[in-house]
Formats: C-alpha cells, sequence, structure tokens
C-alpha cells in the first residue's frame, strides 16, 4: 500500500483528451514563440532605421545564427524525446538523468561555439561582402550575438526539460519575458536613450543577449521550483558516454537539418550578392526570414508541443493517441500556412514597409514574397511529419529529406533560375524544393507508420 501512496501519478500526456492536451500545450509555446517572432522582427525594424546596410549586415550574420541555435535546439529535441519516452516507461531516475545530461551538453556547446564565433567572424563576413561599412556591422554584431552565446544554449536546454514534461506555461514565461525585455532595450542601446550609450548595430546585439540571459535564469528557477517529475542536482554528476550517444542519435539529424538551412541561406546570399550583384535583394532575402517567421513560429510551437506527445505515447504504447495528434497538428499547420499566404499576396508592400523599404526594395520584395509564399502550401505538413519522425526515434529520415530540400533542390535550381531568368527567377526555387519535399515526406512517413505506429496496440 505504501509502494501504491509513493508511486508517481501517471503524466498527463497518456490521459488528457488528445485534442485538449494538444491545444493547452502547444499555446504558451505559440504565443511565447510569436512574441520571440516579434521581437526579432522589431529587431530588424530598428536596425533598419539606421541604414540599409546596417540591415544587410544583419541578414549576413543570419546563417551563423541559425547553425548556433541549429546546435542547442537539435541537442534539445533529443533530450525532449528521450526524457518524454522514459517518462512514458515510468523510468523516472533515468528521465532526471537525461536532464542532468542536456545541462552538460549545453555548457559544452556554448563553450565550443563561442570560441569559433570570435575567431571566425571577420572571414565569415568578409567572404560575403567587400562593403566596409556592411563588413565592420556584421563582425560587431556577429562576435556579440554569437560569441556571447551562454544565455541562448542554457535558454533552450533548459525550456526543453520543461516541454518535455508538459510545462508549456513556464516555457511561455521565460521566452516570453526574455523577448520582451529583448524588446524594451533595443532602442535603448541602438540609440543611446537615457542614460545609456548609442551603440547601434551592436546595441542590438547585447540587447538580445542579455534578453536570453534572463530567459535562462527565469527557465532554471522555473524547472527547480516546479518541475517535480525531474530532480536536477548536478553536483555528483559523471557523463555517461552511452547515454550522451542516445542523446545525440536523435538530435544530430534534427541538428543536420536547421545547419542546411544556414548552408543554404549562406548559398542565397552568394548568389543574390556575389552573382547577382545585389544587395538590397540579400536584405530583402533577409527580411523574408524575420516576416515569415510570424508564420511558422507557431508550427514550430505546436511541434516542441507535439514531440513530447507523440514520444511519451510510444513508450506507453498509444498507438490511437498518436494518430490523433498527429492528425490535429497538420491539420492546425496547414490552416495556418494558408493565412500566410493571404497576407503575403494581398500585404505584401505593408509587411516590408515595416522594414523602411526604398522604392528599390519594394520593387525586389513585393514579388518575392508573393512567389515564396506559394511554397506555404506544402511547408506546413512537411514540418509536422518531420518532427512525429524526430520523435520517434527517425530523425534519420527527417535529415535525409531536409538535405533534398535544401541543397539538391533549393540551391541549385536557384543558380540556375538566375542564370536564365534573372532575379525574379530566383525565388520560385523555393515552390519547386517544397515539392520536392512533398514528395519525400509522404514515403518517409509511410514507412515510419508502417514500422513503428501501426503495430502498437490500440
Amino acid at each position: 500500500m505504501e509502494e501504491l501512496q509513493t508511486k508517481p501519478k501517471e503524466n498527463k500526456m497518456g490521459t488528457m483528451p488528445v485534442g485538449k492536451l494538444l491545444f493547452t500545450m502547444a499555446l504558451p509555446i505559440i504565443i511565447s514563440m510569436i512574441i520571440q517572432a516579434l521581437y526579432n522582427i522589431v529587431d530588424s525594424m530598428y536596425v533598419s532605421e539606421i541604414n540599409e546596410g546596417a540591415l544587410t549586415a544583419v541578414s549576413l550574420v543570419f546563417p551563423i545564427q541559425n547553425l548556433m541555435i541549429a546546435i542547442a535546439t537539435g541537442t534539445g529535441v533529443g533530450i525532449n524525446a528521450l526524457l518524454s519516452r522514459f517518462l512514458g516507461e515510468k523510468k523516472f531516475e533515468d528521465a532526471s538523468n537525461v536532464a542532468h545530461h542536456g545541462i552538460f551538453l549545453g555548457i559544452i556547446s556554448s563553450l565550443v561555439v563561442s570560441v569559433l564565433m570570435f575567431t571566425l567572424a571577420p572571414h565569415f563576413i568578409r567572404i560575403q561582402t567587400t562593403d566596409p561599412a556592411i563588413y565592420a556591422g556584421g563582425v560587431i554584431y556577429m562576435r556579440i550575438c554569437c560569441g556571447l552565446n551562454f544565455g541562448v544554449f542554457m535558454q533552450i536546454t533548459l525550456e526543453r526539460l520543461l516541454t518535455a514534461t508538459g510545462k508549456t506555461l513556464c516555457t511561455m514565461t521565460s521566452q516570453g519575458i526574455g523577448a520582451i525585455i529583448n524588446i524594451i532595450m533595443d532602442p535603448l542601446l541602438i540609440f543611446g536613450i537615457g542614460p545609456f550609450p548609442e551603440m547601434g548595430i551592436a546595441g542590438a546585439a547585447a540587447a538580445t543577449v542579455f534578453g536570453q540571459c534572463v530567459a535562462a535564469c527565469i527557465a532554471l528557477t522555473l524547472n527547480l521550483r516546479l518541475n517535480k517529475e525531474i530532480h536536477i542536482n548536478m553536483r555528483k554528476f559523471r557523463p555517461n558516454l552511452p547515454l550522451i550517444g542516445e542523446i545525440y542519435k536523435i538530435a544530430i539529424p534534427s541538428i543536420v537539418m536547421v545547419s542546411i538551412g544556414s548552408v543554404m541561406t549562406f548559398g542565397m546570399n552568394m548568389i543574390l550578392i556575389r552573382y547577382l550583384e545585389s544587395s538590397t535583394a540579400a536584405a530583402v532575402f533577409g527580411v523574408y526570414f524575420k516576416i515569415n517567421s510570424i508564420i511558422f513560429m507557431p508550427i514550430f510551437g505546436l511541434n516542441n508541443a507535439m514531440v513530447p506527445i507523440i514520444a511519451y505515447n510510444y513508450g506507453a504504447k498509444h498507438r490511437l493517441r498518436i494518430r490523433q495528434t498527429v492528425r490535429l497538428a497538420a491539420t492546425f499547420a496547414v490552416c495556418l500556412m494558408l493565412i500566410g499566404i493571404g497576407l503575403f499576396w494581398i500585404v505584401p508592400d505593408k509587411l516590408l514597409g515595416i522594414f523602411h523599404a526604398s522604392k528599390k526594395m519594394l520593387a525586389i520584395g513585393v514579388p518575392a514574397l508573393r512567389t515564396i509564399s506559394i511554397s506555404f502550401i506544402f511547408a506546413g505538413y512537411c514540418i509536422v511529419i518531420g518532427s512525429v519522425m524526430q520523435a520517434l526515434g527517425r530523425a534519420f529520415y527527417s535529415m535525409i529529406n531536409s538535405l533534398t530540400r535544401q541543397l539538391i533542390l533549393l540551391l541549385p535550381s536557384a543558380f540556375i533560375l538566375a542564370v536564365f531568368f534573372g532575379l525574379d527567377g530566383v525565388w520560385w526555387s523555393y515552390d519547386i524544393a517544397e515539392i520536392g519535399s512533398l514528395i519525400l515526406t509522404t514515403i518517409f512517413y509511410r514507412i515510419v507508420r508502417r514500422e513503428l505506429i501501426d503495430p502498437l496496440p490500440d
């Protein structure tokens, strides 16, 4: 009888109705990620007030920012999926051990990336531009925003621990407060308002770092006080190489997938600046990523909630709950993408106007946004299904799909279209790549369903 009283109760991910579970877990993350997306837009909006060159400099650093976050979020996916699976199997000590290893890996990754960012920043920016002002701004922004990265690594790691146990309201709190602090600090540090010095583009980077550090502190506090299903105590921690291998078995494909996006963005910047000789087009390309985050961030938030649900119920062998979760998430993602297409077609000039777009920037940007947005029709479904495969331990399929979409289809088609049709042709490469991704996603998901989901009991 005493054993029954001390046994932890069933997690809500195995008992709550799927629709309610998914949206109650996803809503706080979606809200926090929308706030994060708004921060990214506000950040670039203030930078664009300096001049278009400053906006271009920030855009050139984006691939490295994306690479850094790829390492943090990819490791977080491995931690999240493995921890949730252990909870579903009622292996609570193993779940806590995963949390300890996640924190350890976050610290080590941060140190390694910091050294690389400070060392390689001048070389990375010089490859992309010969403009002295853009070069100087890019190096400063990259060294501050990417070199001082401890806050973002700890924030993402600690928030994944909260998400893995279903405490997404806590994740919303840490992300939201961090993003709001960024938004407040941006104009103060960029333009030197009140007692703050005028730092220009360096101020934008400093505001980002400060917000990330605050968010990490909040996430740590919430884990220690509220996350009772795992017990964080690093004093007796010893690295376990087999467990690290299990984490990275799931994490590495996710890291590679997001990193491929960095390679693609770098390649597109080279096509736009070096081949087509248009720094304005590169600025438009950077602005596109800021704007589309309003549409895509909610889907990523949905995925962050969906992954632990899928992983938990796979560990608990609940086939119907997995299939219901996938169906609801995919439907929501497609509906959101349709809204995004409408915005990009109806008010593209208004969206670009947020960034003080010149007439030249509008002439390039309006057709670019409309053309690229056609690919949204397929993107929502592909993103959700890719995350399902990661949650089930088949992230390799998602990695192959991402590699094919961005490096085998998108970049080569962008270059070929640039040669034959100029700048306007480049943007159609997104639509070509997304159609190929849809085909591969469908094939891979059928294999995963047949091998992993369908054999489970109802």
